[in-house]
């Protein structure tokens, strides 16, 4: 009973307000009734007792508020009033409500999606059991990912560390279910990758480490959800069938659950087989290679060990194998980094941009703060004779801020809810987009709890921070002068607050404006460089020889009839083909060069590491490369002629010190082989647009064969009709080869990723800046305008020019302009350093970005201030005299 008491006792303290409210006007009326008793006794008349009575006990309603605050447990119902007197003035002012909103809305968006994209690739761990233990294990000095498989072995077993460690690569298959080929993508993985990563499968079983007796002893794949739902249309009887994987036996095991998408966060794939199948799948075998590092390795730590001991047992590992193997690993270093973007290979760049990126994204929310802190100093000007108002009628200052707080939250809370709203819809669209047509690369970026949880706080603080600038303004507001005069003309010449919130907001754009016109510019010098071959008017076809069931001494005949059926196409005049394409994408081959004269082939004795390409021997011809010296190959350097190779410009100079003494030349292969340069082409970029100038090698596809193949085709032809022509020819000579084709332009999607997802990025919220700095000074100049609109009439009647109105009216906004620009320029050409590791040639001090900052910040203030402009110089003294 004492409880039931109790909880309707708390109760009443949340809404009590008709009660209490009852209980109170009795009082305070009685307090008043006794008085004019008392004045009434003294002389006066009842009517002028009571008059007098209520003057001397003043502010009715204030005191009725007193008295609630005194009685507490109100805090619902005022907020309630609150909240509804807000929504009404909200209301009341669509123009702000409007602007408001949509300035938050463009902020807190921005922010959600630049939040949602590092939260996936970077805070988000991967979506298996206890994924804080994972890590990639790297090696190198400047670390690696890539590890051989005897080093996998070598780690798997001696480390003391891990409950497991499992290897996995990429690779690109045909398949065949149907007679029909087609290119599918999966992941190579050791036997125990399931097992160490705790998955279970959603149909069927995994295979595991039992699985595997020796090389190409477990032909077993396990479909992906997606791969298994889109291709077999979800066919539960399909477990136990067997599938063609490049012309060989593969019996499906089983299907991977929904949510389970490997181990790399941008890589989907289709499908996984066992490691030790690799010689079926990928047409080599580098089991016993200890030399190919191909493989990405993942450990997962034991419970109570750091990772600064897992350090210290992998590095005495790394000591074993310099010591057992000092020609292959003498300078073995390890180290672990966080799984999912290929260690410190993609994840320390993207960490880099990503964590670039939200700074700006909070730079444009802070801008946006700021501009909504002007815009709220100004309406609480306009205000001010309301708030003089409910301040001499009794209400407290705390009060009225406290509303002043709600407007403020309630509009964040509208431009949070319309921000978000519109970042889901662009999140989902980039979960699904396809950057590299080639790749299936993808960026899993859905929202979840904490995408939402933080555009909440977002939220919350924007209002908060735009909410508290009037205080100051309230504060110091003295309601019987306002009352009596109303709000002063004039507006201070001293620096204010709003003039501190607009030179921030016009540095932020500034910096904003900076970093994208950067971008684009190293994004047009990428587009019009020198790549070292030309994309222009090439076609590529993709395929891989050994898909259709081609080996050994099969291989180069085949590649020679791709090239020629391809060659013999009306319009083509080159046709070549390769092993792998400079700017490609693919695992490049990084192989030490040592001088002639050298005996000792270990790795620290090396010259350099050079880039190497397999090529035929109308490559050079195909690509557009220009050749500098010497020759190129013909069909005579095959496999029982001399090695030679054709080599670029850097390599030249650092084995052989010029180009011109290059050719005739010999330099040895790690294995001591004697190969002569032959001919010198011009430099080009090989891994990556923002490399140095990196030395290569080009080498016979005779004298190295290679299944896989791209063959380059030249033609001014049309692509579509080329595309199919080649496509028709490639059909009539095998129709179990698994091709695509694609111009080169399109290829070189992958190289120029990075630099169009920055540029696009940081345009929009360059764009996003440019808008919020252009409200903002049309509000100031606006308000400065309105605010002085008597004292510019006077100067007009006074006979004063249109130039000196305009000085008078927005001179104080053009400073604040030029200043702001001036700081946020330098700032820009700072904070852009990190765009040159990211975008090609991009660099802050290209005179036309400075000029192309200058020009837009200008116009910025233009546009800006048209309006204010005009409204200044059509002044009507006689009206505004009239008013007054």
């Amino acid at each position: 009973m004492s409880l039931l008491v109790s909880l309707r006792s708390f109760v009443s303290t949340l809404f009590p307000r008709s009660r209490i409210g009852a209980e109170m006007d009795e009082e305070l009326r009685s307090h008043i009734e006794h008085r004019a008793d008392d004045l009434e006794r003294s002389g006066l008349s009842r009517l002028e007792a009571e008059r007098r009575a209520r003057v001397e006990f003043g502010s009715y309603e204030r005191y009725k508020q007193e008295s609630y605050e005194a009685v507490g447990g109100q805090f619902f119902e005022t907020l309630h009033q609150d909240i509804r007197f807000g929504l009404r003035m909200l209301y009341k002012s669509p123009a702000f409500t409007a602007v408001a909103v949509i300035t938050l809305a463009l902020g807190i968006s921005a922010n959600a999606v630049v939040f949602s994209v590092l939260n996936g690739l970077i805070l988000r761990p991967l979506n298996v059991p206890q994924s804080q233990r994972l890590f990639t294990i790297q090696h190198g000095q400047d670390p690696s990912p890539l590890q051989s498989y005897p080093d996998y072995l070598d780690l798997r077993d001696r480390n003391r560390s891990f409950d497991g460690v499992i290897a996995y690569a990429f690779s690109r298959v045909g398949l065949n279910t149907s007679g029909e080929a087609s290119t599918a993508w999966l992941y190579e993985a050791s036997g125990n990758y399931f097992d160490v990563l705790q998955i279970r499968p959603y149909l069927g079983r995994f295979f595991h480490a039992s699985d595997e007796h020796g090389p190409d002893s477990s032909p077993y794949l396990v479909l992906s959800y997606a791969y298994w739902m889109s291709h077999f249309q979800g066919d539960r009887n399909l477990v136990g069938r067997t599938v063609e994987v490049n012309k060989h036996p593969f019996t499906v095991l089983g299907v991977a659950p929904p949510n389970f998408r490997g181990t790399e966060l941008y890589f989907t794939p289709d499908f996984w087989v066992p490691l030790v199948n690799e010689e079926q799948v990928g047409g080599g075998n580098d089991l016993n290679t200890r030399g190919g590092r191909e493989l990405s390795l993942i450990g997962r730590l034991k419970p109570g060990v750091s990772t600064a001991q897992a350090d210290a047992d992998l590095n005495s590992i790394a000591a074993y194998l310099a010591k057992s193997y000092p020609k292959d690993d003498e300078k073995m270093v390890f180290s672990l980094a966080r799984p999912g973007l290929m260690g410190d290979f993609l994840g320390r760049p993207v960490r880099a941009f990503l964590s670039g990126m939200m700074l700006l994204a909070g730079l444009i929310l802070l801008a946006a703060c700021a501009n909504l802190g002007n815009l709220s100093a100004a309406r609480a000007a306009d205000r001010s004779r309301e708030i003089a108002l409910r301040l001499a009628l009794g209400s407290s200052r705390k009060r009225i801020l406290r509303q002043l707080l709600t407007e403020a939250v309630l509009v964040s809370l509208m431009g949070g809810s319309a921000g978000l709203l519109g970042a889901v819809v662009l999140l989902r669209w980039l979960s699904v987009w396809r950057p590299i047509s080639s790749f299936p690369a993808n960026v899993p970026v859905n929202p979840d709890a904490k995408v939402y949880a933080v555009a909440l706080l977002l939220a919350l603080i924007s209002g908060l921070l735009f909410g508290i600038v009037p205080v100051r303004q309230v504060l110091r507001t003295n309601p019987w002068q306002t009352v009596k005069a109303g709000p002063a003309d004039m507006i201070g010449r001293r620096l204010n607050l709003r003039d501190l919130l607009l030179v921030l907001q016009i540095a932020v754009c500034a910096v904003l404006v900076t970093s994208s016109l950067v971008a684009v510019r190293g994004l047009l010098r990428s587009l019009h460089s020198n790549f070292g071959f030309v994309p222009q008017n090439a076609m590529l076809v993709e395929t891989d020889v050994d898909m259709a069931g081609y080996s050994g001494d099969q291989v180069p005949i085949m590649q020679k009839r791709l090239i020629d059926i391809v060659g013999a196409i009306p319009g083509v005049t080159a046709a070549a083909a390769s092993d792998m394409l400079p700017l490609g994408g693919q695992d490049f081959s990084n192989v030490a060069v040592f001088k002639d004269s050298e005996t000792d082939l270990r790795p620290s004795n090396a010259v350099l590491n050079t880039y190497t390409q397999n090529i035929s021997s109308e490559y050079f011809g195909a690509a557009g490369t220009s050749l500098l010296a010497g020759r190129t190959f013909t069909v005579h350097d095959d496999k029982h002629a001399p090695q030679v190779a054709v080599v670029n410009r850097e390599f030249a100079r650092r084995v052989f010190g010029s180009e011109a003494a290059a050719v005739g030349r010999f330099y040895k292969s790690m294995d001591g082989t004697r190969i002569q340069v032959v001919g010198v082409v011009e430099d080009g970029r090989y891994r990556m647009l923002t490399e140095d100038q990196q030395p290569a090698a080009f080498l016979p596809i005779l004298q190295s064969p290679s299944s896989s193949t791209w063959l380059i085709v030249r033609s001014d032809r049309d692509p579509q009709e080329l595309t199919a022509a080649i496509e028709g020819s490639l059909r009539s000579l095998d129709a179990g080869l698994p091709f695509s084709i694609r111009t080169w332009d399109k290829e070189m999607d992958s190289a120029l990723f990075a630099s169009r997802v920055a540029t696009i990025s940081l345009g929009v919220l360059g764009g996003l800046g440019a808008m919020l700095a252009m409200t903002g000074i049309f509000g100031m100049a606006s308000y400065s305008v309105s605010k002085r609109m008597r004292e510019l009439g006077i100067r007009i009647a006074l006979g004063a020019q249109r130039k000196e109105v305009l000085h008078s009216a927005l001179g104080r906004a053009w400073r604040l302009l030029v200043f702001g620009s001036a700081v946020g320029l330098l700032l820009g050409i700072a904070a852009t350093r990190v765009l040159s590791s990211i975008v090609y040639q991009a660099t802050p001090r290209d005179p036309l970005v400075l000029v192309g900052v200058v020009l837009a910040m200008m116009l910025l203030g233009l546009v800006a201030t048209w309006i204010p402009a005009q409204r200044a110089l059509g002044a009507d003294p006689l009206m505004l005299l009239r008013e007054e």
